[in-house]
């Protein structure tokens, strides 16, 4: 059963990392969930209910953030309702085109829906960049916390000596 939840637990921490710069998987909650399987592991005996309820809180926090951050920043730099809907559009849309679509995607949509507002070259160019810098920073924190939730769960297997492979066999 051991070897099922490591094994389990580092699907979903990897389709954490994964989902930290995709939209789906949601990055965190799949981070955390691996981090919480790995609990009930030998190898993840060491974490305590206070470790489990920092990870929860600290994933919370950063689904919220997530969803603040890039509006506030589109904002700060002077953007409007139209240029955050078309940043998320043209985001969705550049999913089908690789990871820089996706973000190419965003920055063209920011700008369009700027320029559906009546914006300026300038002012809507310059909102479409804090769309690109609100993105950036929130999927910084998510990977962030996706690689610390992995490398809290592979620390002890990997310092162990993968003594769990050779249970397998």
């Amino acid at each position: 059963m051991d070897i099922f939840l490591i094994i389990l637990s580092v699907l979903l921490l990897v389709a954490g990392l994964a989902g930290s710069v995709l939209p789906f998987p949601p990055g965190p909650p799949f981070s955390f969930l691996g981090f919480w399987l790995a609990s009930f592991t030998t190898y993840g005996s060491g974490f305590s209910a206070t470790h489990i309820l920092i990870a929860l809180a600290a994933m919370v926090i950063i689904e919220i953030l997530d969803y603040t951050i890039p509006a506030w920043a589109t904002k700060k730099f002077g953007g409007s309702k139209k240029g955050v809907w078309g940043s998320i559009i043209g985001m969705i849309v550049g999913i089908f085109f690789t990871p820089i679509g996706m973000i190419m995607g965003m920055f063209i949509g920011a700008f369009v829906g700027e320029k559906l507002d009546g914006k300026e070259l300038a002012p809507a160019l310059k909102s479409a960049f804090g769309s690109f810098v609100g993105f950036v920073c929130s999927t910084a924190i998510k990977l962030i916390y996706g690689i610390a939730t992995l490398w809290l769960v592979l620390k002890p297997i990997v310092s162990g000596g993968f003594d769990f492979v050779k249970n397998i066999f």
